[in-house]
């Protein structure tokens, strides 16, 4: 071999060499920014579950949902029954109460076109009640509905 060629020859070995330590280097480093990113995302799981866990703890949410149509209700009901709150209870049987007079004020033959007009009143004072977070029966049958459905 020539002097060329050995020259040659631990140039190459010494570029492999710089190569492999390079890349050493640089997997080292990104298994260091891995384990970071993968603890930052363990913090932020548990902070959104905590978060989560509140809200849906909060029974606001509870009685703003029981007013979005008969399934939001049935939702509502659902979550109320595996963590109750008073507040979130109030407007499940508020809207209830709501509902099944609107059936019953439809069957009446000839004021049903105007009998939607009532429940709807009812309806907006209720979710407005739910907004604020304040428990307020609605007018006429509000404390009745409280009465009648109390085992909700």
């Amino acid at each position: 071999m020539s002097d060329n060629n050995k020259n040659l020859s631990n140039d190459l070995e010494g570029m492999i060499g710089d190569a492999k330590d390079g890349a050493k280097k640089t997997g080292d480093k990104i298994s260091q920014k891995t384990s970071e990113f993968a603890e930052d995302a363990k913090e932020k799981a548990n902070e959104f579950a905590a978060d989560a866990k509140k809200v849906l703890s909060d029974g606001k949410n509870v009685a703003i949902i029981a007013h979005i149509t008969l399934i939001g209700w049935i939702i509502a009901l659902v979550m109320n029954g595996s963590n109750k709150t008073q507040l979130g209870s109030f407007y499940i049987r508020q809207v209830l109460g709501i509902m099944l007079l609107a059936i019953v004020l439809s069957l009446i033959p000839f004021i049903n076109f105007f009998a939607w007009v009532l429940p709807l009143v009812l309806w907006v004072i209720s979710l407005v009640g739910s907004l604020s977070g304040e428990q307020k029966p609605i007018f006429l049958l509000g404390n009745q509905f409280q009465e009648w459905f109390k085992a909700l």
